[in-house]
């Protein structure tokens, strides 16, 4: 239970998976009330710590071994992230809390089980069933899978899948990916009103048939280096156009990931973590 004071006074453990970057807050060991300008202010990378969002937890939870929430550097909260689930997963990890056996953890996009390999360098997540639907990602229109259908970005019209592994995705085909054009069209599809929760963007390339190559756009962050749960939905995609296999390795300029789709559409992956450094967030830094 994060207590409601004043002040905040709170211990945080940094942690990157892929160049995404997470602060792990101990809910058991925040005081102070987490708000969105404080958010905001700690993930602030000249002005406070610096990251790509904050997970706190663990929580209680019967649904689950441990309970999870996941807020980006906007101060908004979200409801998944495969490299925060990963991150997260490494640091029970090196808290002792967990071992080589599968534990689940409970996020507000679903119950997911994890385990933790080569000495918490390496973690999988089975992420939950992937889909289409308009309905579950959610996408404003008729019901319908929403496969191949057109957006236009800056005058420009582009050929988008949606997809849900628990949060909102939009896979754009293209046959040239580049960081300059997530940036550029990025924001302009997160935002289309099409998406009433926003969505994350990915922009990618297949290389083969196990192999894609995506840039991302990620709600709420911006452009970002590596994302789990992109990977998931960009392999998803690419697998149910049949360009992919159902063993897809998913290259971002962080690095990759290794996602596997079984037939059912649920979808396993793995990728690594490393830690970075932990410490104690001062009340000098809410004064100003």
């Amino acid at each position: 239970m994060v207590r409601t004071e004043s002040a905040i006074s709170v211990r945080f453990f940094k942690y990157h998976a892929l160049g995404n970057d997470y602060l792990v807050l101990d809910a058991a060991g925040v005081v102070g009330e987490l708000t969105p300008p404080r958010i905001r202010l700690i993930c602030d990378r000249h002005y406070g710590v610096g990251a790509d969002g904050i997970l706190l937890g663990p929580l209680e939870t019967a649904e689950g071994d441990f309970g999870l929430r996941f807020f980006n550097p906007d101060g908004s909260e979200f409801e998944k992230s495969g490299n925060g689930l990963r991150i997260f997963s490494r640091y029970l990890w090196d808290k002792g809390a967990v071992q080589a056996e599968p534990f689940t953890v409970m996020t507000p996009g679903g119950k997911v089980v994890c385990r933790v390999h080569q000495g918490g360098r390496r973690v999988t997540v089975d992420m939950g069933r992937v889909s289409f639907h308009s309905s579950q990602i959610p996408v404003h229109g008729p019901p319908r899978e929403v496969i191949d259908e057109p957006v236009e970005v800056e005058g420009q019209e582009l050929r988008f899948c949606a997809a849900t592994v628990g949060n909102p995705h939009c896979v754009v085909l293209r046959d040239r990916v580049s960081g300059e054009e997530a940036r550029i069209w990025g924001p302009s599809i997160e935002n289309d009103p099409r998406f009433p929760n926003r969505t994350n963007v990915q922009f990618m390339k297949v290389i083969d048939r196990s192999r894609v190559q995506i840039e991302i756009w990620e709600r709420g962050v911006g452009y970002t280096l590596a994302s789990g749960s992109s990977s998931c939905a960009a392999a998803a995609v690419a697998h149910r156009l049949g360009l992919c296999d159902a063993q897809v390795a998913v290259e971002m300029p962080g690095g990759a990931i290794d996602i596997s789709i079984a037939g059912d559409w649920s979808i396993r992956m793995t990728g690594a973590v490393t830690k970075v450094c932990e410490g104690r967030i001062s009340d000098e830094m809410f004064s100003r």
